[in-house]
């Protein structure tokens, strides 16, 4: 049990990285889809709809950007790790990682939903390209804010004596 701090801010960082990129893959996938069925139909509409399918991509890269600060704080990364970390600094590291976690499983899947939107309005009418971009884009708005609580959350964390 001397351990456990050390293990709840792995498992923060853990889930900060696999739920924002289960939730990009989700995105991604689903954007791709309906990305396929318009370049069979016009092939020269690849780049514009690629665009939109990578839009879902970016919480993952998020998810994976707060596991990296919260393993180098913990002294993972550097080799330097705290393992005797208490268990209530590891409880607030795994709570750090939570917003970014949450907020990217969830805003990926609802960004590729309005870039599939985006996709499909694409398809119709390619002048309207920006428009859908700007659909898709606003959902990020939300997994940015996670982004920033978390990176908050976890470079306060490490200047607490405890």
């Amino acid at each position: 049990m001397e351990n456990l701090g050390i293990v709840f801010a792995l498992a923060g960082a853990a889930l900060a990285a696999l739920m924002a990129g289960i939730g990009s893959a989700i995105g991604v996938g689903m954007a791709g889809e309906a990305a396929a069925g318009v370049v069979t139909e016009d092939p020269n509409k690849f780049g514009k709809v690629l665009i939109l399918q990578l839009l879902p991509g970016t919480q993952g890269i998020y998810g994976l950007l707060i596991a990296f600060i919260t393993l180098s704080q913990i002294g993972i990364l550097g080799g330097n790790a705290d393992t005797a970390m208490s268990t209530a600094k590891g409880l607030l590291y795994l709570a750090a990682c939570l917003p970014m976690a949450f907020v990217g499983l969830w805003s990926a899947i609802r960004q590729a939903r309005a870039a599939v939107s985006g996709i499909q309005l694409v398809s119709k009418r390619p002048d309207q390209m920006g428009k859908s971009m700007i659909f898709a884009a606003m959902v990020e708005t939300y997994a940015i804010l996670a982004l920033l609580i978390s990176i908050l959350s976890i470079t306060g964390i490490g200047s607490l004596a405890m």
